[in-house]
């Protein structure tokens, strides 16, 4: 019997076709999606009817993940009213500090929602409409999140209430992850008026059937179905380097961290997943590799090609704003440069050890909010870099398991599936994929190095200077 697992991402959607009883891939599809920080949702559906083509039919049942906090309001016969903003605009920065005033202060909002939210949350985006396109937010009669709109537009009963998962929805600013239900206040508070919201559906629900017969299960997020797909326990901490960067463990207890940094998720199977996301990741090493004239593979070669340190140059990797820490505003600062170091390849591992000390900060958050770590794994399209597997140890670190390349979000997506299927008490028991071991020695000078330009003050040589990240 066959399951399949889909991703809509910010970048594309990704479609899997696997074995119910051991989660072996048999398929795959993919479709582009428009780049931008926001899009008409019907692109999506375009994207997954591409990548699913010949795949989805074959499928006895389908979950689908999506990219989490995107905000979809629909009228009240169900239409789309404006572009979907997805989690990385960034509009909605000074809505989200207001919020978190207006509600009681982070402490409040760390409590009942989880979270502090920033400008990524749905909750910020609704308040962002409420003032800047009132027309529009008048009109509003429902919200959905991205992975809801797509479960809901394969279903084949238009008129059922759309389905979420605990996972997803612990996104939004206005869900409670310890007692599992919407704060249906705070959407109020945001928007001005109240919205319907999805039913929240169990892990292993089946919620409707697709218009052609096929099971669907409740679906989740993107991070919370890349969990499930590595069959994650507590004590595994996985670092991952797509479009964002993200650090996330599985929890048996909520997380509610009041600075606002960890953001305190529900998983897809019951328990939890508090996290920390950084909006700059591998887009960081894509425009590094752009402007040095190479591909992502030159790149790793180049970097690998220069000593630890990059000869002295530090980037600071907040080229679009910044989520952890909270500076929407930021932008990159490279700082170090002299006629000496200038070069291909230090630039280049400057851009790596970039990224990588940013989400070794990220890590350090998770275990001061108490989350054990007796293994990392490193996923995501960065993973597929021999100088990011390479000199990650250093700056993590400790050694790090990469496990073999797939679509784990796709994988988890069509393990819920399979699940839902099953109808059983505990999900299959999908074997764990090889993964590579990688060693090296912790380099706290260079995490010092991040931090102090990070910071505003940076030490080089015996020179002090201020700089304004």
């Amino acid at each position: 019997m066959l399951v399949a697992g889909v991703d809509s991402s910010t970048q594309s959607t990704k479609v899997v076709l696997c074995r119910a009883e051991d989660g072996q891939v048999v398929g795959h599809g993919s479709a582009p999606h428009p780049a931008g920080t926001e899009c008409d949702p019907q692109a999506w559906w375009t994207a997954l009817q591409q990548a699913g083509d010949g795949l989805l039919t074959r499928a006895a049942a389908v979950g689908v993940a999506g990219q989490q906090h995107g905000m979809i309001v629909l009228d009240d016969a169900g239409r789309v009213i404006r572009p979907a903003l997805l989690w990385n605009d960034l509009r909605s920065a000074a809505a989200a500090a207001v919020l978190v005033r207006e509600q009681g202060g982070a402490k409040w909002w760390a409590e009942h929602a989880g979270s502090v939210p920033t400008a990524s949350f749905t909750v910020t985006k609704l308040r962002w409409l409420a003032e800047h396109e009132p027309a529009s937010a008048a009109r509003a009669a429902a919200v959905l999140l991205p992975h809801d709109w797509l479960s809901w537009r394969l279903g084949q009963d238009a008129a059922a209430v759309p389905a979420t998962d605990r996972g997803d929805a612990s996104g939004t600013g206005y869900f409670s992850p310890s007692a599992g239900g919407w704060l249906p206040d705070l959407v109020t508070a945001a928007l001005g008026h109240p919205l319907q919201l999805p039913r929240i559906a169990r892990p292993d629900e089946v919620i409707g059937q697709t218009r052609w017969g096929t099971a669907l299960s409740a679906g989740t997020g993107d991070n919370m179905a890349a969990a499930f797909g590595l069959g994650l326990e507590p004590g595994d901490v996985v670092v991952s380097i797509g479009t964002s960067g993200t650090v996330f463990a599985v929890s048996e207890v909520p997380a509610a961290d009041p600075a606002g940094a960890v953001a305190g998720f529900a998983d897809a199977t019951g328990r939890f997943l508090p996290l920390v996301c950084t909006i700059n990741a591998g887009l960081v090493l894509s425009a590094t590799a752009a402007l040095l004239g190479a591909d992502l593979d030159g790149l790793s070669a180049l970097a690998l090609a220069a000593q630890p340190g990059a000869g002295g140059i530090t980037l600071l990797p907040y080229l679009d704003g910044e989520r952890t820490p909270d500076r929407p505003a930021a932008s990159g600062v490279l700082h170090g440069l002299t006629t000496r170091n200038m070069t291909r390849e230090n630039l280049a591992r400057s851009a790596v050890e970039a990224v990588l000390a940013s989400l070794a900060e990220a890590a350090d958050l998770l275990t001061a909010c108490g989350v054990a770590r007796s293994r990392v794994l490193l996923i995501g399209g960065g993973a597929r870099s021999e100088a990011v597997c390479r000199i990650a140890p250093g700056l993590l670190g400790c050694d790090v398991l990469v496990p073999e390349p797939a679509e784990y979000v796709a994988v988890g997506a069509a393990r819920q599936a399979a699940w839902a299927l099953a109808g059983t008490g505990t999900p299959p028991d999908w074997r764990r994929r090889p993964a590579a071991e990688y060693c090296g020695t912790p380099q706290p000078g260079l995490r010092q190095r991040y931090a102090s330009l990070r910071e505003g003050t940076y030490r080089w040589d015996g020179w002090e200077e201020r700089t304004g990240p």
